[in-house]
């Protein structure tokens, strides 16, 4: 397969594209400033904006997830809301809630919707398996429709609309695992690791000064969203179409399964992975400034994408092995498939 192919833009395109090259690096020069490391996370998220998707972050405390965020926040000139997900949240709680008011000209009552924190452009969702399902569930219609039901009215979320979630992965006492219908609705899951003894070593310098450094604003919602329209009006070759999907169908069991994925899946990614295996794709090649996603695109935001769509069964967890594991050895497969 070959995704080399003539590909010309309308000027305004080729325009934003080189803009979308320049949004990156200083997207990272701001973000760099404050979180020392996590280069490839950040890139990760970074693809997830431009692609206009969700991000789950794990990583255990103290990584500066909730940090990386809210800096990630600050280098956008959106509107940022953070819910501290707890065992007492109600839905209400993050949607907003109806109130009884009395109106001053007639003296009656009437009720008005109290808007809550997921009107805002960027949702922290801290610690977000901490909080009962039905408070998670409140979550989905906003992540997929990008709207908010309550009282019988429908209320359409500000765009960009973008919810970075993060998540302990070692506790396990009063956390609520997301149900895989949730988990779905993340584009890229991006596991956060301990930072290198020198990374460490700088964290520790720059925490304990008097030195507090300033994030700039570098992009604002207007411009942001026509770049999330220029990546959907990249083209994506149907050979990389066709990788992206062969690549998903190779972690379900059965017909068109890897041999790895027979061995260690009992459930594989759906189709939505397909769709953001080709949308990651899109938005690297944006972010490099490409006029066209390579395979190599695909197989960058491949771990990411699929980590959280797998299921392993009790061999794979016999044998110590990960979904991330599956998929390495899914992408070393692949290599032969080009």
């Amino acid at each position: 397969m070959n995704t080399t192919q003539e590909v010309t833009l309308a000027d305004p395109d080729v325009q934003l594209l080189e803009r979308a090259a320049d949004l990156a690096g200083s997207m990272r020069t701001q973000i760099e400033q404050r979180v020392v490391g996590q280069h490839a996370v950040i890139d990760e998220l970074i693809t997830a904006l431009l692609a206009n998707g969700h991000a789950l972050l794990v990583g255990v405390p103290g990584l500066a997830k909730t940090l990386l965020v809210q800096t990630l926040a600050e280098a956008l000139d959106l509107e940022f809301s953070r819910i501290q997900f707890t065992p007492d949240l109600m839905p209400t709680d993050i949607t907003g809630t109806e109130v009884i008011e009395e109106d001053r000209t007639t003296g009656g009552r009437v009720f008005r919707f109290v808007k809550g924190p997921i009107f805002a452009n960027i949702v922290l969702a801290d610690e977000i398996n901490r909080t009962p399902p039905k408070t998670q569930a409140a979550l989905l219609e906003a992540m997929q429709e990008r709207a908010v039901t309550a009282a019988g009215e429908n209320y359409k979320l500000p765009p960009p609309f973008f919810v970075l979630a993060t998540q302990n992965p070692i506790e396990q006492e009063g956390t609520y695992p997301l149900p895989e219908a949730q988990l779905d609705r993340f584009m890229l899951e991006l596991p956060i690791y301990y930072p290198s003894k020198d990374e460490e070593e700088e964290i520790a310098m720059r925490t304990t000064g008097e030195e507090n450094p300033v994030v700039e604003a570098v992009v604002t919602a207007d411009e942001l969203i026509k770049l999330q329209q220029l990546v959907r009006r990249i083209p994506a070759p149907p050979s990389l179409v066709s990788f992206a999907v062969q690549l998903a169908r190779s972690t379900r069991p059965g017909e068109d399964a890897s041999a790895v994925a027979d061995r260690y899946v009992s459930w594989g990614a759906g189709p939505r992975a397909s769709q953001f295996l080709v949308l990651g794709a899109k938005a690297r090649a944006a972010y490099r400034g490409a006029v066209i996603p390579s395979y190599d695109d695909v197989r960058a935001v491949a771990p990411a994408v699929l980590a959280h769509r797998l299921v392993l069964n009790f061999e794979a967890e016999a044998d110590g092995r990960t979904t991330r594991d599956v998929i390495s050895e899914l992408l070393e497969e692949s290599e032969g498939w080009t």
